[in-house]
C-alpha cells in the first residue's frame, strides 16, 4: 500500500478546515502557547499531566455507575465494561472524544476521531505501563439541530455523488425539537433503505452491510442507540466506553457546575470574550459565549437560557423564571439543563480524569478561548490532541491522477482551473502561449503608432488607444472561446478528472467531512475497517493520503 502526508499548512484554507490557528497549533506551538496551557507533542507535559489528573479529586463511584448502567444497557463487550471498572482506580485516565450522533455514523472524521482515541490510548498504555488508559466516546445527542444529524453522503453505482437524508416527520409544527438524539426513527427509515439499496453498487458484501445498519437503524430506534450500536458491532473489542450525559444520575454530578453558571451570570462569558480578545490579535475566534451558556428542556424543546429582569428567559419564548425557580428546578431535575459548546467542556472534564481529549480543527481552535474558563472552575485543562486527518484514494481514483501526472492536492481547489491547465497540457497547442504573443504583438504594432500619429495629429492618440482596447478585448474573447473549444476537444479526458474531483473534493470540502463509511464498506467488506484502522496513522500531524491498492 502506498501513502503519503500533506502538511497541514498545504491544506490551510476555509474549504480544507486548516485555520492558521490549527496550523500553528501543529506546527508552531511557540506562537499559541498563551492560548493552552502545554504543548501535546511534549514528552514532558504528558507526565505532569498523568500526575495531575490521576491524583485529581472526582466522583468516580458515581461516575462508574453511571457509565455500567449505560454500557450493559448498550449491550457492550467485556473489555468495555473491564475499561470502565479500571476508573475506579486513581492511576487510570481517560482519553475522551466526541461527536454529534450523525445519522449512520455521519462523516468519516467522525470515524478518525474516534480511531484517534483508540490508537492513543494503546500507544500511552504501553508508553506509561504505571498507568491505564480508557478510550471514552462523548454522545453529543442534546444537540436540537436535526438537520445536522438527518443525511449521510455516498458514491452511488454510477461513481455520482448522493446524499440521503431521513425524513423525520416533524410533530411539532416546526418547533424546537429537543434532544436529536431521544428522537426514535419512523416508517421513513424504511423507505430511506430502500434508497440506499438502490443507490449502492451491488457487491458480495452489501446484504452483511446492509443487514449491520438495518439492525442499528430500525424503526423505534434512537439516533443515540442507533450509533452507538453500529460503532459498538464496527468496533467490537475495542474497549470504547459510550457516555450519553443525557440522564438524570449525570446532570446530578454536574448540578455544582450548573449552578455556578447560573449564579454567576455572564462571568463565563467574560472570561472567554476576555481570552477571545487576546486571541483576535493573531487569529479567528471561533466560539461565541452566551451570557448563559446552558440550555434548558421545556415542552419538548431544548431552549437557551438567557438573563430576564425577572431572573432568565427561554430564547425564542415568551417563557420566563425567577432564578429561585430556575435553581429550584436545577435541585429536583437536573437534567433539564443541557451545556452548551463552552460549558460541555467544563462539564466533560469535570465528570472524568480526562488527561487528553482528541479534537477535530475546528475544536482545537474552540479550546484557544477556554484557558481563562478552566482556570474559572479550578478543572485541568486536557491535552488537546488533534485528531487522524486522511484523504481516502481508490486504484481507480489513482490510475486518473498518474495519468495526467497530477497530485492529490492539485484536486483541493478550483477544479475548473484544474482542467484547462489540464486541457492546454494535453492540447497540441498552448492556448496561453498561443495568445501571450499575440497579445504582445498587437501591443507592440499599434504603440509603434504612437510617435507618428503625435506628429501628425495628437487627436489620433486616443483612437489609437481605444482600437488597441478593443482589439484586446476581441483577442480576450477569442482565447477564452479557444479554451472552451479545446476543453470540449477533450472531454473524456475532463470527465474523469470530474469524477476524481467529487471523490476527492466532494461539495469543494475535504473527503472526510463529506463521504459516509458504507461506501467504503459495501465497496470491500467489513474487513476494510480492520485494515483502515492499522493504516491510520496518528502521529504524523499532516493530512495522510491512504491509497487502496
Amino acid at each position: 500500500m502506498l501513502m503519503n502526508y500533506i502538511p497541514y499548512n498545504e491544506l490551510q484554507s476555509d474549504e480544507a478546515g486548516f485555520s492558521r490557528l490549527f496550523v500553528d497549533y501543529v506546527n508552531n506551538y511557540s506562537r499559541v502557547k498563551d492560548f493552552f496551557v502545554g504543548d501535546f507533542r511534549d514528552e514532558k507535559y504528558w507526565r505532569a499531566s498523568l500526575e495531575t489528573i490521576s491524583h485529581r479529586s472526582i466522583d468516580r463511584s458515581s461516575l462508574v455507575q453511571v457509565l455500567l448502567n449505560q454500557n450493559r444497557d448498550y449491550h457492550c463487550g467485556v473489555k468495555t465494561l473491564a475499561n470502565i471498572d479500571l476508573l475506579l482506580n486513581e492511576n487510570t485516565v481517560a482519553i475522551i472524544t466526541g461527536q454529534q450522533v450523525g445519522l449512520f455514523s455521519g462523516p468519516l472524521y467522525a470515524l478518525y476521531k474516534t480511531l484517534t482515541a483508540l490508537k492513543l490510548a494503546e500507544r500511552l498504555s504501553q508508553q506509561y505501563p504505571d498507568y491505564n488508559f480508557v478510550p471514552v466516546f462523548w454522545l453529543e445527542g442534546e444537540d436540537h439541530d436535526i438537520e445536522e444529524v438527518s443525511s449521510f453522503a455516498l458514491f452511488n453505482s454510477s461513481n455520482e455523488l448522493l446524499r440521503l437524508q431521513y425524513q423525520y416527520e416533524d410533530k411539532t409544527g416546526g418547533k424546537n425539537i429537543g434532544a436529536v438524539g431521544e428522537l426514535h426513527f419512523d416508517d421513513s427509515i424504511v423507505t430511506l433503505f430502500d434508497s440506499l439499496r438502490q443507490s449502492l453498487l451491488p457487491t458480495e458484501f452489501s446484504p452483511k452491510v446492509i443487514e449491520l445498519f438495518e439492525t442499528a437503524y430500525q424503526k423505534g430506534m434512537t439516533f443515540s442507540r442507533a450509533f452507538i450500536h453500529l460503532f459498538s458491532v464496527l468496533l467490537e473489542d475495542s474497549g470504547l466506553i459510550f457516555f450519553d450525559p443525557h440522564n438524570v444520575a449525570t446532570k446530578k454530578i454536574l448540578t455544582p457546575i450548573f449552578e455556578q453558571e447560573l449564579k454567576n451570570v455572564s462571568r463565563t462569558c467574560q472570561l472567554v470574550v476576555a481570552q477571545s480578545e487576546l486571541l483576535e490579535q493573531q487569529y479567528h475566534a471561533q466560539v461565541k459565549p452566551r451570557s448563559v451558556n446552558l440550555f434548558m428542556f421545556h415542552n419538548g424543546g431544548r431552549y437557551a437560557l438567557e438573563p430576564h429582569p425577572e431572573g432568565f428567559s427561554l430564547k425564542g419564548t415568551r417563557k420566563t423564571f425567577s432564578v429561585d425557580e430556575v435553581l429550584g428546578f436545577l435541585h429536583t431535575d437536573p437534567n433539564l439543563f443541557s451545556p452548551n459548546v463552552v460549558l460541555r467542556p467544563i462539564c466533560q472534564d469535570y465528570l472524568f480524569p480526562t488527561l487528553a481529549y482528541v479534537a477535530g480543527p475546528s475544536e482545537v481552535a474552540y479550546f484557544a478561548q477556554f484557558k481563562l474558563l478552566y482556570e474559572h472552575f479550578d478543572i485541568p485543562e486536557p491535552i488537546i490532541y488533534p485528531r487522524a486527518s486522511a484523504t481516502i484514494v481508490e486504484e481507480r481514483i489513482r490510475k486518473v491522477i498518474d495519468k495526467f501526472s497530477l497530485r492529490i492536492e492539485d484536486f483541493f481547489g478550483d477544479i475548473d482551473l484544474l482542467k484547462g491547465r489540464v486541457a492546454s497540457t494535453i492540447s497540441d497547442f498552448k492556448v496561453e502561449e498561443l495568445f501571450s504573443n499575440t497579445f504582445g504583438t498587437v501591443s507592440e504594432s499599434l504603440t509603434s503608432l504612437k510617435g507618428g500619429l503625435e506628429s501628425i495629429d495628437p487627436t489620433l492618440v486616443p483612437a489609437m488607444e481605444n482600437t488597441l482596447t478593443r482589439m484586446q478585448a476581441a483577442l480576450n474573447t477569442l482565447k477564452e472561446k479557444t479554451i472552451a473549444a479545446q476543453k470540449r476537444q477533450h472531454d473524456i479526458s475532463l470527465r474523469q478528472l470530474d469524477r476524481v474531483s467529487i471523490n476527492l473534493f466532494p461539495h469543494s470540502n475535504l473527503q472526510e467531512r463529506e463521504i459516509n463509511l458504507i461506501y467504503y464498506l459495501n465497496k470491500y467488506g467489513l474487513e476494510f475497517l480492520r485494515w483502515l484502522r492499522g493504516e491510520l496513522v496518528i502521529d504524523k500531524f499532516m493530512h495522510q493520503i491512504i491509497n487502496i491498492e
